[in-house]
């Protein structure tokens, strides 16, 4: 640990700050709460708000996790760890059962989390309503007064032209049947591993300088008709190549070398595990 940096790099203001504002967000499960967001030595966009949670919230007896689009090793997730262990020195690791503390980008690990566990996900647009509305005054009223109609209507609009909701990443939720939310950019195939989680998820955006919450044990439902399913990614019969998982998100590799496809766990620690567990 750099001696150089308080402990988490935040000052402890800037931290007591963050938590009131996860207070106020757990509070009111789904709803946006703005808060001050910290300049960091990041760029925003690189997953500043989840940051600032996570430093906010860590101790030093924690166990970090750090993935980004479910891998340990990409240069987010690395760069994000390398940051933290300057400034806090606290153990990390690559297994989604041991951290007490894990940091995303856009996925949820494979392995259901327990209530002794926080997960936090970066989020680039919080706001769900931004693809219909550009106002962020006209958003704020929206909700307030419930009033999802223009969302609703973009989903009809996806099924006249395309016959199915077309919405990949970041589909939209209604959490306790009352907020609008943005799950962050993550799979349709981990949008109802939200519902009921045992864990805390939290979201920030840093550039859009807003925090919201879903505690253990809370309603998530994607928005879709009643006459229409929601559904998820199906990889078929599809296996891991590397330690042969299946029934599990997946990555489609391309092997230029090779010119041939095959598909690999997208959380590269389930998938390391799986391996070492096998050997």
């Amino acid at each position: 640990m750099n001696s150089n940096y308080n402990f988490a790099y935040l000052d402890e203001g800037s931290k007591r700050e963050v938590r009131r504002t996860i207070l106020k967000a757990i509070a009111l499960p789904g709803y946006q709460t703005p808060f001050g967001s910290r300049e960091l030595p990041i760029s925003r966009g690189w997953g500043t708000g989840g940051l600032q949670i996570t430093l906010s919230l860590l101790l030093p007896q924690d166990v970090l996790k750090v993935i980004d689009q479910g891998n340990d090793d990409s240069v987010n997730a690395v760069s994000i760890k390398r940051f933290i262990d300057e400034c806090s020195d606290v153990e990390t690791t690559t297994d989604s059962t041991k951290a007490t503390l894990i940091q995303s980008r856009h996925r949820i690990p494979e392995i259901p989390l327990r209530n002794d566990q926080i997960l936090v996900l970066q989020v680039p647009e919080p706001e769900p309503l931004r693809l219909v509305e550009g106002s962020e005054a006209l958003t704020r009223q929206m909700h307030a007064d419930r009033d999802y109609s223009l969302m609703w209507l973009r989903l009809f609009e996806d099924l006249v032209q395309f016959g199915e909701i077309t919405a990949a990443a970041g589909y939209p939720v209604m959490v306790e049947e009352r907020y609008l939310m943005s799950p962050s950019p993550i799979p349709r195939y981990d949008v109802p591993r939200l519902n009921m989680s045992e864990c805390l998820c939290l979201f920030g955006a840093g550039r859009e300088k807003k925090i919201y919450a879903i505690p253990p044990y809370t309603s998530v439902e994607a928005l879709t008709f009643e006459d229409v399913p929601f559904s998820i990614e199906s990889f078929g019969d599809q296996a891991c190549a590397k330690c042969g998982a299946v029934g599990v998100f997946l990555d489609e590799i391309y092997d230029q070398r090779t010119g041939e496809k095959y598909y690999q766990c997208s959380d590269s620690g389930y998938c390391k595990s799986r391996v070492e567990n096998a050997v």
